[in-house]
């Protein structure tokens, strides 16, 4: 099989993408990357030469490359492509439309020329919006209710790519993740800016009150839950994906520093997002029953093994916070095969 993976050299992609080519040696990925400011070749750095792995710089955006990335024999597209920070999208929601909402749509385009085999379209459980206290987690038939420029944006692709298949046919698969931790993720966001803030001794920001509420999964879980909805999802279907772990940001920091034996003193309150929702929580009952998956680590040890690899890989993150990862692109283009 092989898979043309948009947005492979972000957090989610790159694990995923790693996770593919130790467990399935007949599985080829071409990685097929913009390298915006989250995109790091450096979290692929250990299988950059691998047989069954191709690196080509571009956007999903651009119809004459990936018609011609798509003659070449993929079965699969796993888009994963797409701005993804809030804040950013509240400053400029401009480039949020223009890669999750149009970028999905000409992706969806190509697939359906090509008559791909299924296109796996990576979304957020962040369109679902926000929940009380004591709502019930969300379903894969609650209501979209995005409040964020960015969580809209995936709404958006996610209806363009139901209404694909409802009106092409198109095999498509929707699944909706909660927050993901682990290693490789860009240091702007919670665990990683908390970890790596108390590692510098510097104050790690907290909105508001801390007691906005979210569901975390380890991106190892994830990735092996995308596995299953490649060999075994049905199409035309959404499957919700979480750790079915709640916990306040506020409460999450704390637990970090305490692993750290750093101080709650450098925790600072800040003005709170606009339009922050309150709680997220997922239902993930659909695909433990049609599909099998479950998580292979609780929180706790997720947590605590995502804690340890910052601390192992202080010259990952320190050259993200400086840019100077950017460099990395540029020293190995001469290494990475043409399109």
């Amino acid at each position: 099989m092989q898979l043309l993976v948009t947005g492979g050299a972000g957090f989610i992609g790159s694990n995923f993408i790693r996770h593919v080519l130790q467990t399935h040696p007949d599985w080829q990925v071409i990685n097929l990357d913009k390298l915006t400011y989250a995109g790091n070749l450096e979290n692929l750095q250990d299988v950059a030469d691998h047989p069954r792995y191709r690196f080509v710089k571009g956007d999903i955006a651009d119809r004459v490359l990936v018609e011609r990335l798509l003659t070449e024999g993929v079965d699969v597209i796993v888009n994963f492509a797409a701005e993804s920070h809030v804040d950013r999208s509240i400053a400029d929601a401009a480039p949020f439309v223009e890669t999750n909402v149009n970028g999905t749509r000409l992706l969806l385009d190509a697939a359906r020329h090509h008559r791909i085999a299924k296109f796996i379209q990576v979304s957020t459980d962040e369109v679902y919006g926000s929940l009380g206290p004591a709502d019930p987690p969300f379903t894969e038939s609650s209501p979209l209710a995005p409040n964020s420029p960015y969580a809209a944006s995936k709404a958006a692709a996610d209806l363009l790519c139901r209404a694909y298949r409802v009106t092409y046919g198109l095999p498509v698969v929707i699944t909706r993740c909660s927050n993901n931790f682990g290693p490789y993720q860009f240091p702007e966001k919670l665990i990683p800016l908390t970890v790596t803030n108390a590692l510098e001794h510097k104050p790690i920001p907290v909105y508001g009150d801390g007691m906005n509420i979210r569901d975390w999964i380890y991106v190892e879980d994830h990735c092996r839950a995308l596995e299953l909805v490649i060999a075994k999802g049905r199409a035309g279907e959404i499957y919700n994906i979480g750790g079915g772990r709640e916990i306040a940001n506020l409460e999450l920091v704390r637990a970090i520093l305490d692993l750290l034996g750093k101080p709650e003193s450098l925790i600072e309150f800040v003005p709170d997002r606009p339009g922050h929702d309150r709680r997220y929580a997922m239902d993930v009952s659909k695909i433990r029953r049609d599909l099998g998956w479950e998580k292979s680590l609780s929180f706790e040890e997720a947590l605590g093994q995502t804690v340890d690899w910052y601390v192992r890989h202080h010259c990952w993150w320190q050259r993200v916070k400086s840019g100077e990862y950017k460099e990395y692109y540029e020293r190995w283009y001469d290494r990475l095969k043409p399109v």
